[in-house]
C-alpha cells in the first residue's frame, strides 16, 4: 500500500442515471471517473443503485402490475465478475484516472435472478477491493433485493492509505450496521441514496432525515462522510409511464448530496434538485487526531466491558463462500487489456 496522503479531495455524484440503460449508464459512469479526474478526486461516491438507477416504480404500483418491470430491471442489474462484461469498463476508468469509486449497483448474482441492493468499491488501480449488500431492503424494496449478511459488513483499504466502508439509505437506521464499521476502524463512510423527497409524503422531511443520519455517522464514528443521491429525471418518468402507466406519487428532482467534517461541519454541500453536479471538498485525516482527542468510538469511549457488541461476519450465499473470496488474485484489471497510451496511476 503506498503511503498515506491525509489530504485530498473526495466528491459525491449528484447525478441521475440513463434509468434502465445498464450499458448507457456504465459510460456515463465512466465519464463521471474522468471528470473527477480532471478535478484531481481521488475518491468518487455514487447514489444507491445508480445502475441501472432507483426501481421508484415499486412505490407507485400494485405488485401484479410490477412483473414485468420487474423482470426487466433484473436484465439490466449488473453481474459482479473481474474484468466481467459489466464492470471491466468502469475498473479501466479507475485505473487510466487514478480514482477510487463507491458504486450504488443493483447487483445480479451470477447465472441467476437473485438481486441485492449493492455498493461495488473498486480501488484506484482497477482492482475490486469488495461488494458491500445491502442487510435490509426497506418497505417494498423486498420485492426486489434480497438481504445482504454480515460478510461484507466491513470496510475496505483504499490505496489511499484509510479504510472505506459504506451503507445505504435506512440501512443508516441499523444502529449495529454503524457500529460494526465504527469498530473495524472506519476513516471514509459513502453513504449512498435515491432521491427520497420527490416521493409523496416525504417533501418535507425526506432531506432532514438523510441529513441527521450522515450528520450522526460522522459525529459517532468520527469518520468523514460522502453522502451521493441521484435525482428524478424525466427519463425515469417516461419509462415508468410508458411501461407501468401514470402515477402522481413520484415527481422530477430531489436528491441531497455533501461532504461532511467528522464533527458534522460541511466540507462541500448540501447540494440538492435536478441539477447534476460533482460536490467536492478536500478532506484532511490528519485532523482525526483532534477529534479523537474528544470521542474516539473505535477505541476509548466504547466501553466494552459494558456495552457489549457482536455481529455475524460469516457469509450466507453460496457466491460469497467461495475459497479465497469472490474476487481474489483476480480482481485487478489484467494487464493485457491496458492500452499502452494509458498513463499509468497504479505506481
Amino acid at each position: 500500500m503506498a503511503p498515506k496522503t491525509p489530504r485530498f479531495k473526495v466528491a459525491a455524484a449528484h447525478a441521475a442515471p440513463v434509468f434502465m440503460n445498464k450499458a448507457a449508464t456504465i459510460q456515463k459512469v465512466v465519464g463521471l471517473i474522468e471528470q473527477a479526474a480532471a478535478d484531481d478526486v481521488k475518491l468518487l461516491v455514487f447514489p444507491e443503485t445508480f445502475i441501472p438507477g432507483y426501481p421508484y416504480w415499486i412505490e407507485c404500483y400494485a405488485p401484479l402490475k410490477q412483473v414485468g418491470a420487474l423482470a426487466r430491471y433484473a436484465e439490466e442489474s449488473v453481474v459482479v465478475e473481474s474484468n466481467g462484461e459489466d464492470v471491466s469498463a468502469i475498473q479501466h476508468a479507475c485505473r487510466r484516472s487514478g480514482v477510487a469509486i463507491n458504486l450504488g449497483i443493483s447487483e445480479r448474482m451470477a447465472g441467476g435472478f437473485t438481486l441485492f441492493n449493492s455498493q461495488l468499491i473498486i480501488d484506484s488501480d482497477g482492482a475490486i477491493l469488495g461488494v458491500h449488500r445491502k442487510l435490509q431492503p426497506t418497505y417494498v424494496e423486498r420485492l426486489v433485493w434480497a438481504q445482504g449478511d454480515g460478510s461484507s459488513l466491513r470496510n475496505w483499504p483504499l490505496s489511499l492509505g484509510y479504510n472505506l466502508g459504506g451503507l445505504a439509505c435506512w440501512e443508516h437506521t441499523m444502529n449495529g450496521a454503524r457500529q460494526a464499521l465504527i469498530q473495524q476502524n472506519q476513516h471514509i463512510h459513502a453513504g449512498a441514496w435515491p432521491a427520497l423527497s420527490t416521493m409523496a409524503g416525504f417533501e418535507a422531511v425526506a432531506d432532514a432525515q438523510i441529513e441527521a443520519l450522515m450528520k450522526a455517522h460522522a459525529l459517532t464514528a468520527q469518520v468523514f462522510v460522502i453522502t451521493a443521491s441521484n435525482y428524478v429525471d424525466d427519463t425515469c418518468l417516461d419509462w415508468m409511464e410508458e411501461n407501468l402507466g401514470p402515477q402522481d406519487l413520484v415527481k422530477a428532482g430531489g436528491g441531497w448530496s455533501s461532504v461532511l467534517h467528522p464533527f458534522c461541519a460541511f466540507i462541500a454541500g448540501p447540494h440538492t434538485g435536478a441539477e447534476e453536479k460533482l460536490v467536492q471538498g478536500e478532506i484532511d485525516l490528519s485532523q482525526m487526531g483532534g477529534v479523537k482527542v474528544w470521542i474516539d468510538a473505535a477505541g476509548h469511549y466504547q466501553r466494552p466491558e459494558i456495552l457489549k457488541f457482536d455481529f455475524d461476519s460469516r457469509p450466507h450465499w453460496a457466491d460469497e463462500k467461495v475459497a479465497g473470496g469472490r474476487f481474489g488474485k483476480g480482481a485487478k484489471i489484467e494487464d493485457k487489456d491496458k492500452s499502452k497510451d494509458e498513463p499509468d496511476h497504479t505506481s
